[in-house]
């Protein structure tokens, strides 16, 4: 929602104020907890500072979607500078963007366990009290829920350190499974304190659909490997089913809205449940609100295209994603785009801006989910952007759903026929169909579980391509490796250009170690009780 947007400069400015003089006989730079808390305006901007931390450029902002390696199989980076990096599985127990992942992740818990211990102080309506109780408690999972994924042996972190001496972050690593019982736990109990998702204006805001739908994510990651934890479909089932029985969202009919809208500030709560929200073009007042949304993972634009808006076009798809998808699927040539702006120059010498076509040139394209060109943003900024970038779709709580049902040894046959119905909901919207109306050239014919489930596997690729979904799904299925090999082997080993070059090293670099990241080394000698993740 647009309010949260305008307040994420203010809660910037109260975590982040001036520096004292040297006149000052008391320091001006750092809120101590004692003077903070204690009204709802302030308990409100602290947990505006929570939110803050997903869209830091180390997170949503600018690394998970387009540098750290998550699209896996469907996409490659090109982005020279971290050729020796995570982003190109070249990654080191020095990894910076590691770190800085590592760092932000526990940043956001530290600031919603400041805020928790405090959430009694003021005297304030006890409704606004629990929802933002909740916010902060599942936030803090949510913070959790991404560390586990990454590295899998973590610290849970519950509390704040009571103190800035070494001995206080002297915790010993937990096991997934106990972290992973912990968030479940965390998310389940923050649901009664959120608000329904048809009283909210937008997905910036976490509601108690958004609650269930990542809940059904965790579950499946648990039920997967490494964990397998089989029981866990059933509990994704319920999760998603509790989104879905609301009967208040539904699916876009116009695939390419969905980011139209979130680029352009227009919220649709009923497809897009939960966003990372920015806001602004990095200049005047708004400063430090804006990612790189559409720079870093847009469609390739030079800086002199103003008027389209610049984008490095550092993440590109393989060859093999585009074979992912049938004739006539409109989603294809959305999420891939065919064309790359250049300019050229007319006779006055004046740049003109132009499409430049890709042909069958698969490895061309970039991620095309995140386009500049609808931006409204004026002038628009060489670097930053106001777009926002999707955490929770309906489209994939729908899948979720069905794949869950695919994977439960359990479910029944009624429950199977829903499960087809809900992924040729998603595949007739790809195709421009209604999604409600059953329609025999896009439907996919039924069959057993088995063949639902590879079906849902490159489902989920075609739909939710470039939301740095994929690698995660590629782990808990137990193909990251096999996968990324395969891709590796349809790159014509004599084509020099740049970007079959990039694929080359990024799909060459794969290892079985890869399904986790290293423990950084900075934080092995900040907590002696840390142990490094085997192979690094």
């Amino acid at each position: 929602m647009k309010t949260i947007k305008r307040y994420m400069l203010i809660a910037f400015s109260a975590l982040t104020l001036p520096a004292c003089t040297l006149l000052d006989t008391e320091p001006q730079d750092f809120i101590t907890p004692d003077k903070f808390y204690n009204t709802q305006e302030e308990l409100e901007a602290a947990l505006r500072g929570v939110y803050m931390t997903l869209a830091d450029n180390g997170l949503y902002g600018t690394n998970i979607p387009a540098r750290l390696g998550l699209s896996a199989d469907i996409g490659y980076e090109t982005y020279d500078y971290d050729s020796s990096s995570v982003g190109f599985y070249d990654v080191s127990t020095n990894d910076a963007m590691v770190l800085t992942y590592w760092r932000l992740c526990y940043a956001g818990i530290n600031r919603a366990n400041k805020l928790l211990e405090s959430i009694d102080r003021p005297a304030i309506d006890e409704t606004v009290r629990a929802r933002i109780e909740s916010e902060a408690r599942f936030l803090r999972a949510y913070f959790h829920f991404m560390l586990v994924n990454r590295f899998q042996n973590i610290p849970i972190m519950l509390k704040s350190p009571k103190d800035g001496y070494k001995e206080s972050v002297q915790i010993a690593q937990s096991a997934p499974r106990d972290t992973y019982r912990m968030i479940i736990s965390e998310m389940e109990a923050s649901i009664a304190g959120l608000p329904d998702a048809e009283t909210l204006s937008g997905g910036g805001h976490l509601s108690k659909s958004a609650a269930y739908g990542i809940l059904a994510r965790a579950a499946l990651y648990m039920a997967g490997q490494p964990l397998e934890e089989t029981s866990m479909y059933a509990k994704a089932k319920e999760y998603a089913g509790k989104v879905i029985e609301l009967g208040f969202h539904r699916l876009n009919p116009s695939f390419e809205e969905v980011f139209i809208n979130m680029i352009q500030d227009k919220y649709d709560i009923r497809e897009t449940i939960f966003e990372i929200e920015f806001w602004g073009n990095n200049q005047s007042t708004y400063t430090a609100t804006a990612g790189q949304i559409g720079r870093i993972n847009g469609i390739q634009a030079y800086t002199a295209l103003t008027k389209i808006g610049p984008s490095n076009g550092a993440l590109r798809a393989s060859s093999y994603f585009y074979t992912l998808y049938e004739e006539g699927d409109l989603r294809r040539d959305w999420t891939i785009a065919p064309f790359y702006y250049q300019n050229s120059e007319n006779d006055k010498g004046i740049p003109l801006d132009y499409k430049h076509d890709c042909g069958t040139n698969y490895w061309r394209r970039c991620c095309g989910k995140f386009r500049r060109e609808y931006e409204l943003s004026d002038p628009k900024d060489n670097q930053y952007t106001p777009i926002n970038f999707p955490v929770l779709r309906y489209s994939d709580v729908l899948l979720m759903w069905a794949e869950a049902v695919a994977a439960d040894p359990d479910s029944s046959a009624q429950e199977l026929d829903q499960a087809y119905e809900y992924v040729n909901m998603v595949r007739r919207r790809g195709f421009g169909k209604d999604p409600l109306v059953a329609d025999a050239t896009v439907d996919l014919e039924q069959e057993n579980k088995q063949q639902l489930l590879e079906n849902i596997k490159d489902e989920r690729a075609r739909e939710l391509g470039f939301e740095a979904l994929r690698k995660d799904d590629l782990v808990r299925w137990g193909e990251l490796y096999d996968r990324m090999v395969a891709v590796r082997a349809t790159i014509p080993p004599t084509y020099t250009s740049n970007y079959y070059v990039m694929g080359r090293i990024y799909y060459g670099n794969i290892s079985r170690r890869d399904v986790v990241w290293p423990i950084p080394s900075y934080e092995l000698g900040v907590n002696r009780k840390l142990v490094q993740n085997t192979g690094f």
